[in-house]
């Protein structure tokens, strides 16, 4: 799986409450909550993101609630790839779960400039700045993460018999 994109960084601590506004929770429409994508954090956001963005983050990114709203708005906005210095347990797994693919590698979140063109290669564990030549190793995804990246999420994955 590779990903490239150009970054939007954001800090520490950026909880769900921000990625998607509870005022915005009565929709399951994703294109609905993409369009409220960290609007209390970053009025800029949604008229700047393009398919394949990054987000660089800081440590515990997703905290908060354990609502699925957040990597879904997420994803729906065009994000490819989230790299935080650490992630909230629960929005982890929420996101693996929907197909967001996320990545734990406090070196890249923390060199790794707004703008920024990104290269992330996590079938190998290899990120890659391209704006500065600087290159990250962090754990590649096992191969049950993968599959569930590339076929959209777990119910995908399952529906469609690749996981079992």
């Amino acid at each position: 799986m590779k990903y490239t994109g150009d970054v939007i960084k954001y800090g520490d601590n950026v909880d769900t409450d921000v990625i998607i506004p509870a005022r915005y929770l009565n929709t399951s429409d994703h294109a609905e909550l993409a369009s409220h994508c960290m609007e209390d954090l970053d009025r800029t956001f949604v008229s700047r993101v393009k398919p394949g963005d990054i987000i660089a983050a800081g440590n515990n990114f997703g905290c908060g609630s354990s609502r699925e709203h957040a990597p879904i708005a997420i994803k729906a906005s065009g994000v490819s790839l989230v790299i935080a210095k650490s992630f909230a347990r629960i929005f982890y797994r929420n996101a693996i779960n929907i197909g967001l693919a996320i990545v734990e590698c406090p070196e890249a979140a923390e060199a790794i400039s707004e703008g920024d063109r990104v290269e992330a290669d996590l079938d190998n564990g290899i990120i890659r700045d391209l704006t500065t030549g600087a290159e990250f190793r962090t754990a590649p995804f096992p191969e049950f993460i993968q599959t569930m990246i590339g076929n959209g999420g777990l119910v995908s994955s399952i529906a469609n018999g690749a996981i079992k």
